[in-house]
């Protein structure tokens, strides 16, 4: 992560909602951006293991001096009732948002359902991202000048999108699904930022590198390799804090970045019917972004 440059611009006054925020590349991403002085709204689904990530981002924010902080909500982003209703609770406890980091994601060994009859891994990694910017796009709206950051992946390149198997249903391989939900991330960051041009709002994913973090616990060979030959949190989170913060990549939108800097995507991440196709998909799954 050579190119990558560390982020000094301060954030005071900045929200900055962050999924994932406990632990990884969401915590270390949180913290950076606390540090330089932005409120952080952690959401995480394990109330103990947030509340202990809560405490270092706050220490973060403490030291770097700058008043910003950090809370908490909770949510299990692999349902749609709770994520509408945590943000349901972040839109009453603020209005305007400046930043929203989509960062939570699993790697399943195992086809799961999640209670709306959803397969896991498109549950979290993809629609929880699609209704979060969609539910939180009112205040995202009143901060004027904002900035929406999805962590898709490079892993998007072997994704090859099969209305016919979105879900698993006839087929499943643990890679695939990751890969195909990275891609479907990428189909909706630039199928976003087409709808929201000219708002103010951007909208850019990333490929945080390789990371050594506890997304791998169910995929036995990467979470053995994971400690060995991957990068740390705080490395991999150098992209996100990039294009949450830096002034770089004002006004920037509908780009990927790798290391910091524009990368290009496979072809089929810029079919624009599949892109329209998936959205319209997503409409029907979850009921919100019928309506920009």
């Amino acid at each position: 992560m050579a190119d990558c440059k560390p982020v000094t611009t301060p954030m005071p006054g900045k929200v900055c909602v962050i999924t994932g925020a406990n632990t990884g590349i969401g915590k270390a991403a949180a913290g950076a951006l606390a540090a330089l002085g932005a409120r952080i709204v952690m959401i995480c689904r394990d109330r103990a293991r947030g509340e202990r990530a809560l405490a270092d981002i706050a220490a973060a924010a403490a030291n770097g001096g700058l008043g910003g902080g950090a809370e908490l909500f909770i949510a299990d982003l692999s349902s749609q009732s709770d994520i509408r209703a945590v943000a349901a609770g972040i839109l009453a406890a603020h209005p305007r948002i400046d930043v929203l980091v989509n960062n939570a994601g699993v790697a399943l060994n195992h086809r799961e359902l999640t209670v709306d009859g959803v397969e896991r891994t498109f549950a979290v990694n993809y629609l929880a991202y699609f209704m979060l910017a969609n539910l939180l796009l009112p205040a995202l709206r009143a901060a004027g000048r904002a900035r929406i950051v999805n962590v898709s992946s490079n892993a998007h390149r072997r994704g090859r999108l099969d209305f016919d198997n979105l879900q698993g249903e006839r087929r499943y391989s643990n890679i695939r699904m990751y890969s195909e939900s990275k891609l479907e991330d990428l189909m909706f960051t630039y199928a976003l930022s087409r709808r929201l041009a000219g708002s103010g709002i951007t909208v850019n994913a990333l490929h945080p590198g390789v990371v050594a973090t506890e997304i791998w616990r169910q995929v036995p060979i990467l979470d053995f390799l994971s400690g060995w030959l991957m990068l740390s949190p705080e490395k991999g989170a150098r992209t996100t804090v990039y294009l949450a913060a830096s002034p770089d990549v004002e006004g920037v939108t509908g780009k990927y970045f790798d290391k910091c800097k524009p990368a290009g995507t496979i072809e089929l991440s810029h079919d624009v019917v599949l892109q329209e196709r998936l959205w319209a998909t997503s409409v029907a799954l979850t009921g919100v972004g019928a309506d920009i």
